[in-house]
């Protein structure tokens, strides 16, 4: 198989996958997009809400456009859907992350769960499968939590 996965290896910052057409580089963009797209597929599928939310977190994070932020989910869920287990390569590389760039995918994370306005099981149950799986310890998830109930209350502070 052409797409097949022959080799991996993290370096700093990036995941580093050789396939027998040659090699390909996915960074920390890469990685958020693919878990902000795990977490909205946890009720079956991704509702338009949640697909503008994650365009919209995706470019204020990292300062992208909208054009590339939408080129950069289109090209997640297509590698993902012909290398199956890149998902768990980009675990290890979620692993390498710093606490404040996990608590920042988490708080992501909540919002595109919330962003069709339905709180589902199904979803948080997609979002603790991701988080345990980068190794987000509770506390970080807890400040997270913290954050969004801060910006989503009433009064809250919603510059963040």
């Amino acid at each position: 198989m052409a797409n097949e996965i022959l080799n991996s290896r993290l370096e700093g910052t990036t995941l580093v996958i050789e396939t027998s057409e040659g090699e390909q580089v996915y960074d920390s963009k890469f990685l958020v997009a693919a878990l902000l797209v795990f977490v909205a597929r946890g009720s079956g599928s991704i509702e338009p809400e949640e697909s503008a939310k994650m365009i919209d977190l995706i470019e204020t994070h990292f300062h992208m456009h909208g054009a590339e932020t939408l080129e950069l989910i289109t090209t997640v869920m297509s590698e993902l859907a012909e290398k199956p287990t890149l998902g768990m390569l980009l675990v290890e590389l979620g692993k390498s992350l710093s606490d404040g760039d996990k608590e920042d995918i988490a708080l992501m994370g909540l919002k595109v769960i919330a962003a069709d306005g339905a709180r589902r099981v199904d979803e948080m149950e997609q979002f603790n499968t991701a988080m345990t799986a980068i190794d987000i310890a509770p506390e970080t998830i807890h400040r997270a939590f913290d954050r969004y109930f801060e910006q989503t209350m009433p009064g809250g502070n919603n510059d963040e």
